[in-house]
């Protein structure tokens, strides 16, 4: 009597030996390669870096910081940066150290009433105050 093989040797051999009657693939079967949950976006951010993200032991260790939003440097004219105003001084403002020059610069009092401080660009002083 032949000696029979082990169940191992055998499930080795079926996934060797070719099927028969080959599966042909029906169409419920057939399920795409990718999935998006969205289209992808036609334009890239700026930045192609990854974001920094924490690792297990970061986040057990001292949990995850929230960073805090960056203050804007001109709270004033967030939103609508082209405000119309009036001036109410024009003046020459030093520089901080190590900078020098004279920069003109100039109270411009905004139609939502805010009064600021603005930079009059270019070489001459052009602007003047308008009258009460």
């Amino acid at each position: 009597m032949p000696p029979t093989p082990s169940p191992l040797a055998i499930r080795a051999l079926q996934t060797l030996a070719l099927p028969i009657h080959p599966q042909r693939p029906s169409i419920t079967s057939v399920r795409p390669i990718l999935r998006l949950p969205h289209p992808a976006p036609a334009s890239r951010s700026f930045s192609t870096t990854t974001p920094h993200l924490t690792t297990l032991n970061q986040v057990r260790r001292k949990g995850r910081e929230v960073k805090r939003e960056r203050r804007s440097l001109s709270p004033a004219l967030v939103g609508r940066p082209e405000m119309k105003g009036v001036c109410l001084k024009v003046g020459i403002t030093k520089p901080k150290k190590p900078n020098s020059g004279q920069r003109k610069t100039a109270k411009v009092r905004l139609s939502s009433g805010k009064v600021i401080s603005a930079y009059i660009p270019g070489e001459g002083r052009c602007g003047e105050q308008d009258p009460k």
